[in-house]
């Protein structure tokens, strides 16, 4: 049975971690709100980009872009987002086991002899890839390329997967990450960066309206051709942010779940606490009582 002393001290340390877990709870709430309002200033942006590709796409011209060709798929890109710090729960292997779904979905629809460019994004997720020792992974980290990186970064890091695409070094390329809905609820998403598909496409214009009202200039293959990069950079911008609040809000629980836990612990040794010291207590009083009765 612990003694006084080693339950005072055990107290002590669960006070400390609920103070811990409280400050790093309010620290990743404040984070999850400022990439609401990070996703909140990039809509205008994306909502012109649809509003754009709605009516260009209206028009009865086919079009033609080497980022929505479509090919044999031999080599794969995955780009698979995680975190770079840990304390965030089951976040890292809930992204990490949708990949492996992925991967052997992939395998069983384009055959077992397909290659994959790994792009881990995230320090603990690039430990976890890397513990799978699958030949067919070849894992791949570009210098500055992790889950805190700027705007910049971000783009510089997509038109490299846009050029690997274009010049036929991968003929796919998949982006696996979690969306963030609210804060107690994420989603794990899979998307096709490239070839960006007719329904994708369809899905993001589908407000698209009467392009009757419109004269393209040059002409309207010209600038979907334009256009459509910066689609692909302002969805790869969204699917940064939206994976960067996943990851604060898993954080937020895991610290509220921690919290608790230690709160719980920490009513539970004060109670063990008050016990001994009310036994200790009794036992030093029927002392006195007794060296009474013996005089």
């Amino acid at each position: 049975m612990a003694t006084l002393r080693e339950l005072k001290t055990r107290i002590g340390s669960v006070a400390s971690t609920e103070k811990i877990t409280g400050a790093m709870k309010m620290i990743s709430s404040a984070k999850v709100h400022q990439n609401e309002q990070a996703l909140r200033q990039l809509k205008p942006f994306k909502d012109k980009i649809k509003s754009i590709m709605g009516h260009i796409l209206a028009t009865d011209i086919t079009f033609d872009s080497p980022l929505i060709q479509t090919r044999d798929v031999k080599r794969v890109a995955v780009v698979v987002f995680g975190s770079d710090d840990g304390l965030c729960g089951a976040y890292n292997v809930n992204i990490l086991k949708g990949f492996l779904a992925r991967i052997d979905q992939i395998r069983n629809t384009y055959g077992e002899n397909i290659e994959f460019d790994v792009y881990p994004v995230g320090k603990k997720m690039e430990k976890g890839v890397r513990r799978l020792h699958d030949s067919g992974l070849n894992i791949i980290v570009p210098e500055g390329v992790d889950s805190k990186m700027k705007g910049e970064r971000v783009n510089a890091f997509t038109e490299s997967l846009r050029d690997a695409f274009i010049r036929g070094e991968v003929d796919m390329v998949e982006v696996i990450y979690m969306k963030y809905l609210s804060m107690s609820r994420q989603r794990l998403t899979e998307e096709t960066l490239f070839p960006v598909s007719e329904e994708t496409l369809a899905v993001e214009t589908e407000t698209g309206n009467e392009n009757q009202l419109y004269i393209f200039e040059p002409d309207p293959n010209s600038i979907f051709n334009q256009v459509l990069p910066m689609f692909v950079l302002s969805s790869m911008q969204e699917i940064t942010i939206q994976n960067r609040s996943s990851e604060q809000a898993a954080r937020v629980m895991a610290m509220q779940s921690a919290n608790d836990n230690a709160k719980k612990l920490n009513e539970e040794l004060q109670l063990e606490y008050n016990k001994l010291r009310q036994q200790s207590i009794t036992t030093e009083l029927l002392d006195i009582l007794g060296g009474q009765v013996e005089r």
